[in-house]
């Protein structure tokens, strides 16, 4: 909507602000409910011949369960698959195109199960006991190989559980369409994580023959399919994953690191059979998100590029290519024909799916976010500010749509998961948590500080058992940076974040008191306590060691260490199944900040993990976010 005031000749300013006042209040305030009233698109595929696409869609109305849908590209008409309360996901189209096979718990445990995109009914493939976890099409289509347990193993949810027992290790099985033969390719005493066909007679698998080590230590295998044979074929540098194998079998691709970093950012590609892995996305120093490899001319990859995902074409002799896209990408496929489908977003449209033809025209393929119309989504500066040492750090301040001149709001200093993980323009869960207190009268700061992804390698590597160090000194010299423009009210300020954002928040409450309110949602306290309980140890041990070895390290940065310096209100929230950050984390926070008489009120989601899906308790997540800012910074102190 475009106002416009006239006084004499001349634009009154004055009356424009006031018509905008009138205007803005006219408008429905976003409310919990309606923030996370937003449907999500995730894992785009082209049917082979271009004609349709499928992709998962994720809402909290349906407690963020994937569903599948299908859409005819001419006209885009789209159609939902998934019964409702059911889930379904990781979606495969067959080689010719006939079947479109999935993972779903429509008949109880997830099987892999197949159907006519005509719209028949679906057909269960496989009936394991425990269930599939992943699947694949031969390069043939007559088979279908998938990880599961076998259904001799014991039940890991009665009786007496052993440790790390072999039996509970994923099998592969590779099951004929046409005989129906359900069979496991032989191997023991291998933890195979990833997997993808070479050929109709062997495949690819990423695993490693030591699992009861907790280690980033696997390699790519070569399988025989009729002999079980295994080989070795690579040893990636650590930790690797995305598994790809080209389209004519002869190479294989992962994403892997070029320097021992934290996570896996960097495009390899390698030929099978000879030691010659090597980076092929070294000119952009991004992280690579996604990757399509399609057609043996070229490979497809999304890239996180700062606060945008942008698309990369990486061709064999020629220098990496961006493609260039109107908004941020979440997800993507590339066409036979060149023609890219991808989710796309920013700070200022809702995720939708779009088409974008060879010639650069883009085509609106959906419209299926309901009841935004009439709201306005916060105005939104991304920024670059140097830092203690000079570093660059880059950030996004998020405003309200009108604000008087010189108004001072109350403002909150929004911290990422992760560590290696980053702000991005789109709408989720983190970015409707600042949007709805942007619509309730706050600024809201999201800084991307060292140790994020999204930058270059040495940047995400520099807060190595450094947490609480130059990533806490970033976050204050942008906040400081932003309040010595004017924004913000100095005086009503606010942090928070989950995950690594929560550890944050615990880490800044006890280094300083300029927080009038803080939420800390599944942080860690205690580095130790939380290396010994949680799930999946392999990345803490390489930002810190192990506790045993450098007890210092793991005291040093434990927000738990300098609790007793705390004085700011804190909202603790958690899921009571988390076992990524265990909930005894929370407990211990809570159990601090009580113990030294700070205001603290802990709020635990029954049946919910490290991040929570059901979407009354998310809606009530954030009545409660919001009340606790506004009870602490709407006056000021």
């Amino acid at each position: 909507m475009r106002l416009w005031a006239y006084c004499g000749g001349r634009f009154c300013y004055a009356a424009l602000l006031a018509l905008i006042s009138l205007a803005c209040h006219a408008q429905p305030v976003l409310t919990p409910a309606q923030a996370l009233n937003f449907r999500r698109i995730a894992d785009v595929h082209f049917s082979p011949d271009g004609s349709q696409l499928v992709y998962i869609v994720q809402s909290y109305s349906w407690d963020w369960q994937p569903h599948l849908s299908l859409l005819d590209v001419a006209t885009g008409k789209a159609r939902e698959l998934t019964p409702p309360k059911k889930s379904e996901r990781s979606p495969q189209w067959s080689p010719d195109g006939k079947l479109l096979a999935f993972l779903s718990n429509r008949g109880g445990k997830t099987q892999v199960y197949t159907v006519h995109p005509d719209g028949s009914e679906a057909t269960a493939v496989t009936t394991r006991k425990y269930g599939v976890t992943s699947f694949h099409w031969s390069p043939d289509g007559r088979a279908i190989a998938y990880l599961a347990k076998d259904d001799s193993a014991p039940a890991s949810d009665i009786g007496p559980q052993v440790a790390d027992r072999e039996s509970d290790l994923p099998r592969l099985w590779v099951i004929e369409l046409t005989s129906g033969m359900n069979r496991r390719i032989g191997i023991t005493g291998y933890q195979i994580d990833e997997f993808q066909w070479q050929n109709p007679s062997r495949i690819l698998i990423a695993a490693n023959n030591a699992p009861r080590v907790e280690e980033f230590i696997d390699a790519v295998y070569s399988i025989s399919i009729s002999d079980s044979a295994i080989k070795l074929l690579s040893h990636p540098p650590q930790p690797f994953d995305t598994l790809l194998v080209s389209p004519n079998g002869n190479q294989f691709a992962v994403r892997s690191t070029r320097s021992n970093g934290p996570v896996a950012r960097d495009l390899f590609v390698g030929s099978i059979g000879r030691e010659d892995l090597h980076d092929i996305s070294a000119p952009p120093d991004r992280a690579v998100a996604e990757v399509k490899w399609h057609d043996q001319s070229a490979i497809w990859a999304r890239v996180i590029d700062g606060f945008r995902n942008r698309i990369w074409r990486f061709s064999p002799g020629s220098a990496p290519a961006p493609i260039d896209m109107p908004l941020s990408v979440s997800s993507f496929d590339i066409s036979r024909d060149g023609v890219l489908a991808y989710a796309g977003g920013d700070f200022d449209h809702l995720p939708e799916l779009y088409i974008r033809a060879k010639n650069g025209g883009v085509r609106q393929l959906t419209h299926m976010q309901e009841g935004w119309d009439a709201i306005h989504l916060a105005s939104t500066t991304i920024f670059r500010t140097k830092s203690f040492d000079g570093t660059a750090i880059e950030s996004a301040l998020m405003r309200p749509f009108a604000m008087s001149p010189g108004e001072k709001l109350p403002l909150v200093l929004l911290v990422h998961g992760g560590p290696s993980a980053n702000f991005s323009a789109g709408y989720a869960w983190d970015i409707a948590w600042g949007q709805i207190l942007v619509a309730h009268g706050y600024e809201v700061l999201l800084v991307n500080p060292r140790g994020s992804n999204g930058y270059s390698e040495d940047f995400m590597k520099a807060n190595r058992g450094d947490w609480g160090g130059g990533d806490y000194k970033d976050l204050m010299a942008v906040l400081d940076s932003v309040l010595a423009t004017g924004e913000g009210d100095p005086n009503r300020l606010g942090i928070g974040g989950w995950s690594y954002g929560g550890e944050m928040s615990e880490w800044a409450i006890g280094q300083t008191g300029r927080f009038k309110a803080a939420v800390a949602g599944a942080g860690v306290f205690d580095q130790q306590a939380e290396f010994e309980t949680e799930d999946g140890p392999a990345g803490d041990e390489w930002h810190f060691g192990t506790p045993w070895e450098h007890p210092d390290v793991f005291a040093r940065n434990s927000p738990a260490t300098y609790i007793r310096h705390a004085y700011t209100p804190t909202l603790i929230l958690d899921g009571e199944e988390d076992t990524s950050n265990p909930v005894g984390q929370s407990k211990g926070l809570y159990r601090a900040l009580k113990h030294f008489g700070v205001e603290t009120e802990m709020v635990l989601y029954p049946g919910e993990g490290h991040s929570p899906r059901n979407g009354a308790y998310n809606i009530d997540m954030f009545e409660r976010i919001l009340n606790w800012y506004d009870r602490f910074l709407k006056t000021a102190n």
